[in-house]
């Protein structure tokens, strides 16, 4: 039976078992999912950013790249696919900053639900997201010439990898939307972190052109790992050592950002 004790200040306090956890969770993230559902216009960056991202690099610099613009965009879009599902993980930071400063979040302090759910139903949520990020930048890619090579379950697999990766982010952006003073300053934190990444990597270029330098940090970029796990998904080749790299980011991630953010949700509201 479920336990409510009442603090000094009229909160309200549950002890829930983790079932209760995950029904209260997915309801927080229904609520979130109604709340885009109803502003459209939060969805552009997961819309329209790929394909501005595969237009604009496919025609302005694939013949200079790669000799053609169809050629260039075999290798590319893995790559974009890549980069626009970590920038994704943006607005979950930009959007619980937002909610903390406007107190929906003491709203849901005095709710009988376990203290994680807020957070944790927001993640849950932009699994949606990040999802239409998947499925758009294929879907274009499709149209603009891209040609899938494997099997549709090989395909698939890629997709929900970068899903799952995009997941992980997305808890480096809520505990930076924990910390941070304003809702800029997550988007702010997030670009300096995530750009680098992005053209810091092999997502428009091979790593062996690049200078010796910067090939040490490419190797152990995750967004290399992630776009050579689709590439090899999509296109055909090995995988197996982009897919080890990339799921231990993803573990790594999650156990380092995840209790953060949960504590730093704890001392903030």
């Amino acid at each position: 039976m479920t336990a409510i004790t009442a603090d000094p200040v009229g909160a309200t306090t549950v002890s829930t078992k983790p079932f209760k956890v995950i029904r209260h969770s997915a309801a927080l993230a229904k609520r979130s999912l109604l709340k885009t559902m109803r502003t459209p216009e939060a969805l552009l960056d997961v819309t329209l950013q790929p394909v501005i991202f595969l237009l604009l690099f496919t025609y302005v610099f694939g013949g200079a790249i790669a000799g053609s613009q169809k050629t260039y965009l075999q290798y590319l879009l893995p790559g974009i696919l890549a980069q626009t599902i970590a920038m994704s993980a943006t607005a979950i930071g930009v959007n619980m900053n937002t909610d903390i400063s406007k107190g929906v979040f003491d709203r849901f302090r005095s709710l009988p639900i376990a203290r994680s759910a807020p957070l944790v139903g927001a993640v849950l949520a932009d699994f949606v997201r990040y999802a239409l990020v998947a499925v758009i930048t294929l879907s274009v890619g499709y149209a603009m010439g891209f040609r899938i090579h494997t099997n549709p379950l090989e395909a698939g697999a890629a997709l929900l990898i970068a899903v799952a990766f995009a997941l992980a982010m997305s808890w480096v952006s809520v505990f930076l939307g924990m910390v941070a003073r304003t809702p800029g300053s997550v988007q702010g934190i997030m670009i300096l972190v995530v750009l680098p990444l992005s053209f810091g990597s092999n997502t428009f270029v091979q790593t062996g052109t690049l200078p010796g330098w910067l090939q040490g940090f490419v190797k152990v970029n995750p967004i290399t790992h992630l776009a050579g796990v689709s590439r090899g998904l999509f296109l055909g080749g090995p995988v197996a050592d982009h897919m080890l790299w990339t799921f231990g980011w993803i573990i790594g991630l999650t156990a380092v950002f995840m209790p953060l953010a949960l504590r730093a949700y704890g001392r903030k509201v």
